[in-house]
């Protein structure tokens, strides 16, 4: 878990415009999932992506998804018109998607997230109702249990975030 903190940490230190979706995002809500890696949802503006490079640039990044896990190339140029970025660093996996089902694109996932303390750090979770819709939408059976579990979450909370 510590690896994934500090990817979330430097992240928010080069002021990069993220939230926190997928099994990590569960996780904060309360679920029992267990994730090892982190996923979450960020516009992939050249400036947002300027500062994507900025905090990943030391920690060794490759892409996760091509033979051989390519090294990323560090330049914003070569990485406009990315939908998704992949990524193996040092410190774990990283998924860093433009848009979430049942959710919309960054834009609509920050309109639909909450703040959250992580050791002392404050970052922008998806809520735990647009989290139900997303993996409902996902419809994976692992995605489906986690939404059920989400609801019992909820209810037992008195409610949504």
């Amino acid at each position: 878990m510590d690896s994934i903190l500090e990817l979330l940490i430097r992240l928010r230190d080069a002021q990069v415009e993220f939230v926190v979706v997928g099994g990590l995002a569960a996780t904060l809500h309360g679920s029992a999932v267990v994730t090892e890696d982190v996923d979450v949802c960020a516009p992939l503006s050249e400036s947002n992506l300027s500062r994507i490079v900025d905090a990943l640039r030391d920690l060794n990044p490759r892409h996760r998804m091509t033979p051989g896990k390519v090294a990323l190339t560090l330049d914003v140029k070569s990485l406009a018109g990315f939908k998704n970025l992949y990524l193996t660093t040092d410190e774990g996996q990283l998924d860093i998607l433009s848009e979430i089902s049942g959710v919309g694109d960054a834009t609509s996932v920050r309109d639909n997230s909450v703040e959250m303390m992580i050791r002392g750090c404050a970052i922008r979770v998806l809520s735990i109702d647009s989290l139900i819709r997303a993996k409902k939408a996902l419809g994976r059976p692992k995605d489906i249990q986690t939404a059920i579990e989400l609801e019992a979450l909820r209810s037992r909370l008195g409610g949504g975030s």
